[in-house]
């Protein structure tokens, strides 16, 4: 791949023709519609949308008639930045004239952002992102996917790549387009076990018995914790880490002066000095009842996901659309399989321009004539022809199996 875009590599005028040619033959404007519609077009209809252009100018309570009039705004419009909004009682576009205008129905969104991590990650800090520290998100993905659907009972989760150095996740299934702010927030404070931002607000397990839903995680982040922390981040090579997640958590000054003395004078390797910490608490714990659980906290406070609660409650609240670019990096945004194992690599994600490229040389090879492709809904199958093909797959997967689901609830209830 060619590398993200941003303002260094591209002039705006570049970056909008790209964004042209994308519109015009790439987006899957018939999944897209299959999915916000769920098969009534007053659903799509009533919902909001928000062009962003040149990465300032917003423009909200946009709504479409049906994927044709999507398409021929976006190519119109040509906007850089596409967030998806509720479903209303009546248009959005009619806010100025609605007295009555309230929410109907909204997706359950998750949105985890990899600067949350930016304490532990070594590997990079800010809007950097690399397959290293990309590991937490996959485990985030991989432990929230399977809380809703087995607490929750939810079947319908599209996971999105935010474009940049983060994830959100969509449930579309029609019990979850319906909770109240409420009820959503009750969900996000259930599955949030550890503060955005560390400090006061870590998880600290301090009782006798550890909930279900916790040693599920655990069996997730134990597998993974001496690769991505010992050796991915090697996070206690560095003296500040052994205080702040190490020492720290020792409440006994007797008792943290002597395990100090053992971990700083040890080799600045993180496997080392994690064992002889593992080895020191598990020998004070049965004395001590409130370290029991010690080791399994710090490894939760570490690798659990950090949500942000606030974009999960709020039913009005804006969100990327999937396969719309990000207008920092250029690349797209583009659903994925969650878990750990995936085959998911963000900085290999394509870019608008890789995109534009890849669909010229196509055209070249086969000797096509690019001039007589100045529609976008008629020529949706190009995506094929490029490195989108999978990420379009993935989203065709889900759509189907929102369709499924809502047969056989259909079916359920008719019986």
């Amino acid at each position: 791949m060619s590398g993200a875009v941003n303002e260094k590599d591209l002039m705006p005028e570049e970056f909008r023709e790209y964004l042209v040619v994308y519109y015009k033959r790439l987006f899957p404007y018939k999944q897209f519609y299959q999915w916000l519609s769920y098969d009534d077009e007053n659903l799509f209809k009533n919902r909001e949308f928000c062009f962003t252009y040149d990465g300032e100018v917003f423009q909200r309570y946009l709504t479409f008639d049906d994927q044709e009039h999507l398409a021929k705004e976006m190519c119109a419009k040509v906007p850089s930045k596409i967030d998806i909004g509720p479903i209303m009682n009546v248009r959005p576009n009619k806010f100025g004239l609605a007295q009555n205008l309230r929410f109907l129905q909204r997706e359950l969104i998750f949105d985890i952002d990899m600067t949350d991590y930016d304490e532990i990650r070594t590997c990079c800090s800010g809007a950097a992102i690399c397959q290293k520290c990309w590991k937490f998100m996959g485990v985030a993905s991989e432990i929230l996917n399977v809380a809703l659907r087995d607490d929750f009972g939810f079947d319908n989760l599209l996971w999105v790549f935010s474009g940049r150095r983060g994830i959100h996740c969509w449930v579309s299934d029609l019990i979850a387009r319906n909770l109240t702010a409420e009820v959503r927030g009750a969900v996000s404070q259930y599955l949030n076990l550890v503060g955005r931002n560390d400090g006061s607000d870590r998880y600290d397990i301090d009782c006798d018995y550890m909930h279900p839903r916790v040693q599920r995680a655990l069996t997730t982040i134990n597998s993974v914790f001496e690769e991505i922390c010992l050796q991915d981040q090697d996070l206690f090579s560095n003296p500040d880490n052994i205080h702040k997640h190490l020492l720290r958590r020792i409440h006994d000054d007797a008792l943290r002066s002597e395990l100090k003395t053992k971990l700083l004078g040890l080799p600045h390797n993180s496997k080392i000095i994690w064992d002889v910490f593992e080895g020191f608490v598990n020998g004070i714990k049965g004395k001590n009842s409130r370290y029991k659980y010690l080791i399994d906290d710090i490894k939760i406070t570490l690798i659990y996901p950090r949500l942000d609660i606030n974009v999960s409650k709020g039913v009005n609240h804006l969100l990327k659309a999937p396969f719309c670019v990000h207008p920092k990096t250029g690349k797209i945004c583009v659903p994925f399989t969650p878990g750990t194992s995936a085959n998911f690599d963000p900085t290999t994600v394509p870019t608008v321009k890789d995109l534009c490229d890849e669909i010229h040389a196509y055209d070249q090879k086969m000797g096509e004539d690019a001039e007589k492709f100045d529609t976008g809904v008629s020529n949706i199958q190009h995506y094929k022809k490029t490195s989108l093909h999978k990420a379009v797959h993935i989203f065709e997967e889900f759509i189907r199996k929102c369709g499924k689901t809502a047969e056989k609830k259909k079916e359920l209830l008719d019986f």
